[in-house]
């Protein structure tokens, strides 16, 4: 399969019509979802009488991710509670692909409201992985991945809270990145405290991505904070001269589990390849290790359910758990935990004032079993598993840095990505050094079509 930017030059040349790569992506799906869960809701007929715009992704099948509203097509959140839910309006993020030329076939999984770092659900069922089906293809953004990494599209939407692009990511053996906080607005709704989230793509090419954050990025009317537009488009970075840069390689996670070893040694080959490409690798963290980090997070984090404002009976136990627990907290203590991870941020962000780059392993353990996250009846021993699985990812979400997971390697038959994290509104570093490793260390060959 070409790329999405391949094939949009396929259409525009006459080489293929749009119709038929809908056609096409249709039949994937058919071929592929019932052993993958991926999709939750399809729009094929109103895809098929899509006529798209002349956009850089012009006539390209596209899955948004069933967190996203989607003007006439279901969405769910994955909860019971939205089962019969269809928005009569496109978020912010949905009008720009659809202006891009994107054609929307329809859903993809997620887990209930996001909430976990696995994409599983009482609603819609458990998400698997192509490269094992008894393993998590991750969350929140797992039904986007598990598509790609199957061959169904070249790119998908995801979003990304606490790590929900780069989890699913390392998970499948694809390039994803998370925006730097307001690089892409979340209108007409607003992120929260932090604004932690942000959406972005998940694609076999790193060019892909670059092309779709282009795309998504910008400044909507009302928006409270917006990242400063960048030099030029992000796709021009690809490909261009990243120069030496200074990287540090941290393999102490900030929320302190134990990392499978296997983990580490992919990071640090990826340390050495990086020195051969030229670049200054040194072993060093900032100072983000922190026992009281989840337990901080957590007080944002559990705001989310809470601010569905549904009949939360009808929630699963963890986001029963969240949004009970942001009911009981005070608005003093929740002040409190936005200022704590506030100080936080700025001491771990002065770091990079010495370096361009931090890289880091992409998650504490391969992907893990389907219902692994879920064994524990407590639901917040659930939610620490969560933090267990991911100790790298979320600290990017508070210090609102860009950062980007990057496919490496494979161990036991499943793929390990590793992490890089720039410094603010940087990802044009990210995407020419992620771009270099591509070219040295190509990864799309080795995706289970």
């Amino acid at each position: 399969m070409k790329d999405a930017l391949g094939l949009a030059a396929s259409v525009r040349a006459g080489d293929v019509s749009a119709r038929e790569l809908t056609e096409d992506a249709i039949g994937r799906i058919a071929a592929t979802d019932p052993a993958l869960n991926f999709l939750v809701t399809e729009c094929f007929e109103q895809a098929l009488a899509t006529e798209p715009r002349d956009g850089p992704f012009a006539g390209v099948p596209m899955l948004v991710k069933d967190l996203t509203e989607t003007a006439g097509v279901r969405t769910t959140f994955s909860s019971r509670a939205f089962a019969d839910y269809v928005p009569t309006a496109d978020a912010a993020i949905v009008r720009r692909m659809k202006d891009a030329g994107f054609v929307v076939l329809g859903k993809s999984n997620t887990p209930e409201f996001g909430s976990t770092a696995v994409t599983e659900s009482a609603l819609n069922g458990a998400c698997r992985n192509p490269w094992n089906t008894e393993r998590t293809p991750g969350g929140s953004s797992g039904g986007a991945a598990a598509a790609v990494a199957a061959g169904v599209l070249p790119l998908a939407h995801g979003s990304d809270g606490g790590g929900s692009i780069r989890i699913p990511a390392s998970c499948c053996g694809l390039f994803g990145i998370k925006p730097s906080r307001g690089r892409v607005s979340p209108a007409p709704f607003v992120s929260g405290s932090l604004e932690l989230s942000q959406s972005g793509p998940l694609s076999v090419s790193v060019r892909d991505a670059a092309a779709f954050l282009d795309v998504l990025a910008g400044y909507e009317p009302g928006d409270a904070h917006w990242a400063p537009p960048p030099a030029r488009p992000f796709l021009d970075e690809v490909g261009a001269d990243p120069g030496r840069l200074r990287i540090a390689l941290a393999v102490e996670p900030p929320i302190p589990h134990d990392v499978d070893p296997a983990v580490i040694g992919v990071a640090r080959a990826a340390a050495e390849a990086l020195a051969a490409l030229g670049h200054e690798v040194v072993e060093s963290a900032p100072a983000w290790v922190d026992d009281v980090l989840l337990s901080t997070f957590a007080k944002l984090w559990q705001i989310g359910p809470a601010l569905y404002a549904a009949d939360t009976t009808q929630y699963e136990p963890l986001n029963r758990a969240l949004a009970a627990a942001a009911h009981e907290t005070s608005s003093v203590a929740f002040a409190q935990s936005v200022a704590a991870l506030q100080r936080l941020a700025r001491r771990i962000v002065a770091f990079w004032d010495d370096v361009d780059v931090v890289l880091t392993p992409g998650l504490g353990k391969l992907p893990v079993p389907i219902g692994w996250v879920f064994e524990p009846a407590d639901p917040w021993d659930q939610f620490r598993r969560g933090g267990a699985f991911t100790p790298f990812t979320p600290i990017v979400n508070v210090t609102g840095q860009p950062a980007a997971m990057v496919p490496f390697d494979v161990v036991d038959g499943l793929p390990v990505g590793v992490h890089l994290i720039g410094r603010p509104a940087d990802e044009a570093t990210l995407f020419r050094l992620a771009a270099q490793l591509e070219e040295a260390h190509p990864w799309a060959d080795r995706l289970p079509r």
